[in-house]
């Protein structure tokens, strides 16, 4: 393996994991990295002092392009958009920072920023990298990135999870979901539904789901009343980990479908998001090394 090579793939779990957390899809991810390693091949290896600091420069770049014109191809999506899930290893959600920071929940907060925004946000908070290495990642200055740092912060602060929620609550909450299905008996599972609950269903227009978001406890427990002894007539549940935390697999028959995770606040499911689009489940079928 030739020099280039070799940093390229010590890095490579972190690029991705930078890449993933400004655009979150993952096959955007994998095509940035791509491009970063098409313009790290032909650069002269003596002339980069840092390689780790240079790749993640070309990578934040690269994602901010390719942000952008995401912004404008989610303006078209059908229905509901949310983060492609990846099958993360269990320890993972050892690293709590790490496993908060590539959960569908933050992915989702995450979403509300502008571009350079989320950049900034994910270099710093995430990643710890200082102002000026940042600054020359986005191409800003030192001044104005700490600016917009701290307007980022501010935004994600009031918007994340309101404590830190461990995976047994999660797990908890996954349970019951499972348990319905096993069973038939939806009562554990619809005690667990927070009055201000949000359920997204992402197909991509793909395949069948609401359009809209389903909001409140009153519009989500018939749903679920429906939708989950459907389930169980002809489909399966599967535990797993994806993006850090606790999630299901759901299967119509052998076949995949989707998956299945939750946002918890205060020990109540308050966001139930099933990512079905077949374009957004390419991770899932084995596990995806995530890193700081």
């Amino acid at each position: 393996m030739d020099l280039a090579t070799a940093a390229f793939v010590a890095h490579r779990n972190l690029l991705f994991t930078v890449a993933y957390e400004m655009l979150g899809s993952a096959a955007d991810a994998e095509d940035v990295l791509q491009e970063t390693w098409l313009k790290w091949s032909g650069v002269e290896l003596d002339e980069v002092r840092e390689p780790r600091a240079y790749l993640v420069r070309v990578t934040t770049r690269q994602a901010l392009m390719r942000l952008r014109s995401l912004k404008r191809r989610k303006e078209d999506y059908v229905g509901p958009w949310l983060p492609a899930p990846l099958l993360t290893a269990p320890d993972v959600a050892e690293n709590v920072e790490l496993a908060e920071s590539v959960s569908t929940a933050m992915l989702l907060v995450l979403e509300t920023l502008s571009p350079t925004e989320r950049a900034v946000f994910v270099l710093r908070e995430v990643f710890a990298l200082g102002y000026e290495e940042i600054a020359a990642a986005v191409e800003k200055s030192p001044a104005a990135v700490r600016q917009i740092a701290h307007r980022a912060r501010g935004h994600v602060a009031a918007r994340r999870p309101r404590e830190q929620v461990t995976s047994h609550a999660a797990q908890d909450a996954l349970d019951a979901f499972r348990r319905a299905v096993e069973t038939g008996d939806l009562q554990g599972l619809l005690d667990k539904l927070a009055p201000d609950v949000v359920m997204l269903t992402d197909a991509g227009g793909v395949k069948q789901a609401v359009l809209e978001p389903i909001v409140g406890v009153a519009q989500v427990r018939p749903f679920l009343e429906l939708a989950v002894p459907s389930l169980r007539s002809i489909g399966s549940v599967e535990p797993v980990q994806v993006n850090g935390h606790p999630a299901l697999i759901v299967r119509i028959g052998d076949e995949l479908d989707g998956v299945l995770s939750v946002r918890i606040d205060e020990g109540l499911i308050t966001g139930l998001y099933f990512v079905r689009n077949p374009e957004k489940l390419s991770h899932v079928g084995q596990e995806t090394v995530v890193s700081r």
